[in-house]
């Protein structure tokens, strides 16, 4: 998962200096992309003694699982704990409501019921609390390493792991609630609720988070990212923990498609809107926006004598990759634009994000990475995790508001810039 000097070189920092302070509040884990599966893994520390821990990145979940029926460092939970009733558990609330003596409910351990992200099965599992640490940072490096002994989440059978990336032992909960590791984190070391995402691509190289900070964010060769951030206001959805923005409508190469605003609405169910997902890889599109999307690109990538090809499965629209040129910012097709509040705040979405390189069984194209999502979709528009790398993403929770970079490789850097290597000696 990580490069092995860096789980090296972290490892050997927890071993000498576990510091539980107040004066720095910033924290960051690395994130690595797993090419098989396309999902991104969260690296942190769990258990006492520490315990590096890769668990699936999940940007809408609202609380972290792992597996841990061999573990005996976490402490359970009771049902008559406050905090399981502030969780709300439900195995808890049917005994005390189905049982007149509530002091046969109290010493029940607290059941909760975690959520596999891709296969959509849910298992129970204890809540526990366990030792949580990261390494702080002044947005530079990462320094000694920063924990706390309270951190909530759940165990799982072993089941649940099926169809997550290999080597995880759970999923990290960043979605809303007072339990993801984002609040936790933000609550315990009383920093601002904001974290950010630069999500990498790359086989070799991991990408980063930030927690507490609203930067700055250095990446070589001395880049802060923070200050390349546009802003749009994040939605409240009334059933989802997800993070949702208004998209009013998307251009391509300055072309507008205007969308239907009753597709795009949330309404009392949850569903409509425009969410971003860690654990959906490519863009998915409501079948009425996707249809009018791919004939405006193919008909503006005509202008750039671009001419399609036979698709490659799940793509429906490609080109032979000896007639695309390659740029700064990927390879020269139609930009897209995702526009939020009005025509001067958009996303703009270059060919390293839109398209995607297939080279295999002497096929070798570049084809259009957003997917048909269906007429029935949980939201209307799902950013997925390839549109989002070597894009910083910041998620504001105390002013409520998305801010976003568009790609950072038009800075000349990327998201697999971060120097980890240099760990500085900054204090807990």
């Amino acid at each position: 998962m990580l490069p092995h000097k860096l789980i090296t070189t972290i490892t050997l920092f927890f071993t000498f200096c576990l510091c539980i302070s107040s004066s720095s509040s910033a924290v960051l884990s690395a994130i690595t992309k797993d090419h098989e599966t396309l999902l991104y893994t969260l690296s942190l520390y769990l258990k006492n003694p520490p315990q590096l821990t890769n668990l699936l990145l999940d940007l809408g979940a609202s609380i972290t699982w792992i597996h841990c029926s061999n573990s005996s460092t976490y402490r359970s939970i009771s049902c008559n704990s406050p905090l399981c009733s502030a969780i709300g558990s439900r195995s808890c609330a049917k005994c005390f409501h189905s049982l007149p003596n509530h002091d046969d409910c109290s010493s029940n351990p607290c059941i909760l019921s975690p959520l596999n992200s891709i296969t959509h099965k849910s298992s129970t599992g204890k809540a526990i609390v366990e030792l949580l640490a990261l390494p702080v940072t002044d947005g530079r490096n990462p320094g000694q390493l920063r924990g706390f002994s309270d951190f909530l989440l759940s165990c799982s059978k072993k089941s649940l792991l099926k169809g997550l990336t290999k080597g995880v032992a759970g999923l990290a909960g960043l979605g809303r609630s007072r339990f993801s590791v984002t609040t936790q984190v933000s609550t315990s070391f009383s920093s601002t609720r904001t974290f950010a995402l630069c999500l990498s691509g790359s086989p070799s190289a991991p990408g980063v988070a930030f927690f507490g900070s609203p930067g700055p964010y250095y990446f070589l060769p001395e880049i802060d990212l923070s200050k390349t951030l546009h802003y749009t206001p994040l939605l409240l959805n009334p059933v989802q923990t997800d993070y949702f923005i208004n998209l009013t409508f998307i251009k391509v190469n300055g072309v507008p498609i205007q969308l239907n605003q009753n597709i795009l609405a949330v309404g009392q169910q949850g569903f409509g809107s425009t969410k971003l997902s860690t654990v959906t890889p490519y863009t998915t599109l409501h079948s009425n926006i996707y249809k009018i999307f791919i004939e405006t690109f193919v008909n503006e990538s005509a202008k750039l004598n671009l001419t399609v090809t036979n698709p490659v499965e799940p793509f429906k629209v490609c080109y032979y990759a000896d007639e695309v040129l390659d740029t700064k910012v990927g390879p020269a097709v139609p930009t897209v634009d995702l526009v939020m509040d009005g025509d001067d705040v958009f996303w703009r979405i270059f060919g390293s994000n839109s398209m995607v390189r297939i080279a295999r069984d002497g096929v070798d194209v570049w084809c259009l990475g957003f997917l048909d999502g269906g007429i029935k979709t949980e939201a209307s528009i799902i950013i997925g995790g390839h549109q989002m790398e070597d894009n910083l993403i910041q998620f504001d929770l105390e002013q409520e508001k998305l801010g976003f970079s568009s790609s950072v490789l038009a800075y000349s850097t990327s998201c697999s810039n971060f120097n980890f290597t240099n760990v500085s000696n900054l204090s807990t």
